[in-house]
């Protein structure tokens, strides 16, 4: 029994190691998962500022309990250089739509934002 056993166990030891880290994939299945139905705009205020979720998408942290993922036009964000600031380039500085790009300040490249969703931001 206790041969049948430790494989099992040392098995699950190496799962357990290995679940600490979600790849950018898993990440945004579970954004995805608590986001609701794409907008066209949002009030641009009071931002508290953005997490990466992977080169296509990022979080919008606004208010106590507002959360928007945006998905960008392609995997331009400049992340590999290590720049904690996203730039918008938007028409109109109180709204934030489809029709703006957001950028890094170490890249020339800029991103349209594509799409925004809402997030649950109880779900935490």
């Amino acid at each position: 029994m206790k041969t049948k056993l430790l494989p099992t166990l040392v098995a699950l030891g190496f799962t357990a190691c290995a679940g600490g880290r979600v790849n950018d994939t898993e990440q945004l299945a579970r954004y995805m998962a608590r986001a609701g139905e794409p907008v066209r705009q949002i009030n641009y205020v009071n931002v508290h500022g953005w997490e990466r979720v992977d080169d296509q998408h990022v979080i919008l942290n606004m208010r106590r309990n507002q959360r928007w993922l945006l998905t960008l036009s392609g995997p331009c964000l400049s992340w590999d250089r290590g720049s904690p600031i996203l730039k918008v380039a938007t028409l109109n500085t109180m709204t934030l739509s489809t029709f703006d790009k957001v950028y890094t300040p170490d890249s020339r490249m800029s991103c349209l934002i594509q799409e925004i969703r809402p997030l649950d931001a109880t779900a935490d």
